[in-house]
Parts: C-alpha cells; structure tokens; sequence
C-alpha cells in the first residue's frame, strides 16, 4: 500500500467513527472491523505532518517519586477490565518516575475499538508513601504510561505477568518459568552514533479481547518519532516459548538512516570470560551471554558478549537472515550463585524473518558499564539502505522470549567462553571454548580453525571432556601491538566442512 492510499484509508477510519448525518441512508454500510491497516492508515496520516513530543509535566502524587514510591502505586484486580475472561488479566500501569509520555489505551471488542480514559480511581496508593487523598488529587487528563498482561502461563489458577508494555518503545514478554530480564523495542535510530539516539515512543494501544481457546492475544500499536511513524501489530501465543507474530509498517518522515529493525536490548556485565576483573562473589551476571545468527545462507554464528572499556560496534553483513536473538544459556544456578536475580531463569529472544528483508547486518553495540543495573547490549537488523521520506516499508517477523527459542540444528553449540592472562608470557592471553561434545561422540576429534583479524594465535589444541560433556578448544593469543582484535574459532571435519557454529569475539585492551 503506498502512502497517499493509507492515507485515504485513515481518513475512512476517522469517517466511521464520527456521528452519522440524519439525511444519510437508513442502512450506512458497516464499517469494517479495526485491524492492522486501520492503525497503518493513522500512522501514515500522522507521518505527513510536523512531529509534536509527546512528553508531559507529572502532577499531583505522580511527580517527583522514586523508584520504591511508584512500586507503591498498584493497579486494583477489581478494575481489571478482563476479569470475566478466563485465563486471562489486564492492569493499566500508571504514569510517574521516568514514564513522563501518556499512552492512549483502547480496548477492541469484536473489531471495534472503545477508549480507556485515564481513570486514577482504579489504583491503590500505599498509605506509607502517599496521602489518604492520592487519588482524587490527580488531574484526570494524565494519561497511562502502559499496560500488563496476565495469563495462567505458570498455572491454571494463577495470573502471571506475560508481558509488559511500556516507556518509549520498550516491551518484555516471559516465557514459562522466566524472570524478567532482556527487552524488546519497536524501532531502534542511530543507536551508538555520534549524533545521539532517537526512541521512537508507542503513543497509542489497541488491545483486543484475548480468546480463551486459542489463549491468543492481539495488540495494535501506533509509534510515533521525529523522523518516522508506524504501526505495529503483535499476536500473543503464551507458553513454554511465548511467540509474538509482529507486523510492521514505517511512514518515514525524512529519509531514515541508521534504523533498527526488530530490536533487543539486554545486560552483559561479566562472564568466565572475564570475571577475574570484578570483585564480586557471583561468578557471572549478565541478561545474555551471546548473540546468536543463522545467515541467509545457513552459516550459524555465535558472539560471546562483553563489557568493554570502550563503546564497542559490530555488524555482521548478510542478506535475507533467517534468525538472530540475544541469548542465555547458562542455566544452571550455579553458573551465578545469586538467590535474588535469578539470572538462569532469564529468557532469550529469537526474531526470525518472514519474508525476505534484503541487504543490510546484524549490528550489535556493546557500551561500558559498571554494575549490573543498565542495560548495555543491543542488536537489531539494519538495511543497507535509508528508508526514503514519504514512503512504506513493512516487515515481518516471529519474535520468540524463553529458555529453547532457537532449534537446536546438527552443529556443535558453544557453551561457555573463558579467557585470562596467561600466567607465564607477558602480553599473552589464554582462551578456552567449550563446545558441546554431543556431536562428536563416537566420531574422531574435528580440526579447529582460529583465527585473529590482528595479532596472532598461538598453540591451538582440542581436549575430550567425557564426563562434563564438553569438547573443549585451547589457545593462547598474543596481540602483538593490537588495541582491538576480531576473534574466530569453528570445529571443522576432514572434507573442511562446519561442524560447530562459528565463535566470534571482540578482544580489546584493558
């Protein structure tokens, strides 16, 4: 659909909603149910005007609270508008702290939208952080700053927390037995550049009323930035992997470089790879340990994260990728010895592609940190050409949160990473990849091919872990003047075939 018929189609979406004339036809034609392309056509229509920010000024017992004062804040079950609906609940989330921008909130009905106006009756405020009057003190105009959804994703009888909508962009989604960890975006702009980043803000929700038999859940989003508007639309499939078919079309405002296309945002503080830095008693903490590909072409990669001293960005070039997500696959609660995080229970997240999305690469920007309380990894899909003013582009893609979100395939997976300096050369540092010894049970030992785009690789040498299960490859790295360095390591057979995935790393001084 171009841009001027989505714009024709907004305005029949405005003219079904406004009041039928008394001359008119006794019999109006119905209009037709509110979908994807009913939010398309309003985005187009907010695209071909001049943006307006949507940020405003918190008041009443919204304002100037801190993190602990806005958990005080809590949506009340019995105004829960989906409480007649098996399996299933909703909380409207209130504005407050950093959730400055409001959110228009509809509720779809066998395809007809109803608006939710912002109602602070319906949350309660904990006595010991606000006064009795809280709520009749807020101005009614503020607006939601997002929304949960609830499912018996654990168990029959209980309404856990499946996803979370809200600020900017933003949304997570639990696959069964996960904590919350990594995060999902609408769009991503000019992340890591030097002109500064640009979020895209969701600044109004359509959410239809979920079918208890199918346990699907649809939502309508419209996003809106200085340089583009879009729509979005998310099918819900809880489970052990919950899946979001997601649908989208981008109205650019202005020719849109630097776009991120299906982004993921998640925490690497520190690994095997690296502990030896940090004091701490946890042996690892991090949301993701890697980020995982399959090219157009079949080719499976793994990036072992970091935390580097420096902003670190990567691309990986290909054409019509067929996956990539940040993962976790450490899962065991002796991989972080931390009671409270849980971070073994953290779900990864796997976007694959439906449809061809051309040319462009996998880019993933690695920023310094130093605790485990900011995000500081990010990945998306980035085409190799801006998106041209005052036209559509869509995209498709199945969006998968939980613990196995990837198959498994017929290659060895890297399971963990170690490095450290070596004990006995200055300037040398040791590294061990332990790959999964499945594949290879039975079979002769592969070869191993590593390789530094600097510096040099010195004494590879593989080992049989039998009891662990584990193959594990050794070598030793010497940068030899190198301030940074790509890494690479693939088991390989006698005909020079892959049989693991590819390990990549970024080593950097310091």
């Amino acid at each position: 659909m171009s841009a001027a018929m989505a714009m024709t189609q907004a305005a029949r979406v405005q003219a079904q909603a406004a009041p039928q004339d008394e001359d008119a036809a006794s019999a109006p034609e119905p209009a037709d149910p509110f979908g994807f392309e009913s939010v398309a056509a309003i985005a187009a229509g907010w695209a071909s005007r001049e943006w307006e920010s949507p940020a405003r000024e918190l008041s009443g017992p919204f304002a100037d609270i801190d993190y602990d004062a806005y958990r005080a804040i809590r949506f009340r079950r019995d105004a829960d508008p989906w409480r007649d609906i098996p399996g299933f609940g909703l909380d409207l989330l209130s504005p407050g702290m950093i959730f400055y921008e409001p959110v228009r909130v509809n509720l779809v009905t066998d395809g007809v939208p109803q608006p939710m106006p912002f109602d602070p009756s319906v949350f309660d405020f904990d006595p010991n952080f606000f006064p009795e009057d809280a709520a009749s003190a807020t101005p009614d105009e503020m607006g939601w700053s997002g929304f949960r959804i609830r499912s018996a994703l654990n168990r029959p009888d209980i309404l856990d927390e499946l996803a979370v909508f809200q600020g900017a962009s933003y949304f997570r989604v639990l696959g069964r037995g996960n904590t919350y960890g990594l995060s999902a975006r609408g769009l991503a702009i000019r992340t890591g550049s030097a002109e500064g980043e640009e979020f895209p803000v969701f600044r109004e929700f359509w959410i239809h009323r979920p079918n208890p038999e199918n346990g699907r859940v649809t939502i309508q989003a419209l996003l809106d930035s200085r340089s583009v508007s879009g729509a979005y639309e998310f099918v819900i499939m809880p489970g052990a992997v919950s899946v979001l078919n997601t649908r989208v079309a981008l109205f650019p405002r202005v020719e849109l470089e630097g776009v991120g296309i299906a982004p993921l945002t998640s925490m690497y503080w520190f690994g095997p790879a690296d502990g030896a830095t940090f004091d701490d008693y946890r042996p690892a903490v991090h949301d993701s340990n890697g980020l995982q590909m399959v090219t157009g072409s079949g080719q499976r990669l793994w990036r072992a994260l970091s935390n580097p001293t420096k902003l670190q960005i990567s691309a990986f070039v290909d054409q019509d990728p067929r996956g990539f997500g940040l993962i976790q696959r450490p899962r065991d609660f002796a991989d972080y010895q931390d009671a409270e995080a849980k971070y073994e229970s953290r779900p990864s997240a796997w976007i694959r592609p439906t449809g061809d999305w051309g040319k462009g690469t996998v880019s993933l920007i690695e920023i310094p940190v130093e605790s485990e309380f900011h995000d500081n990894i990010v990945s998306f899909w980035q085409p190799s050409e801006p998106l041209a003013a005052g036209t559509r582009a869509d995209y498709g893609y199945r969006l998968s949160f939980g613990e196995e979100v990837v198959d498994p395939g017929t290659q060895a997976k890297v399971i963990a990473t170690r490095s450290g300096r070596s004990v006995n050369r200055k300037g040398v540092h040791s590294f061990v990849i332990d790959f999964d010894l499945a594949p290879f049970i039975g079979r002769d030992d592969p070869s191993a091919r590593v390789n530094a785009a600097k510096g040099q690789i010195e004494h590879p040498y593989l080992l049989r872990l039998e009891q662990e299960g584990l193959l594990r490859l050794s070598f030793e790295y010497l940068a030899d003047g190198a301030e940074v360095a790509d890494l690479s390591a693939v088991l390989e057979g006698s005909e020079g075939l892959n049989l693991s995935e590819t390990w990549l790393y970024r080593w950097s001084e310091g």
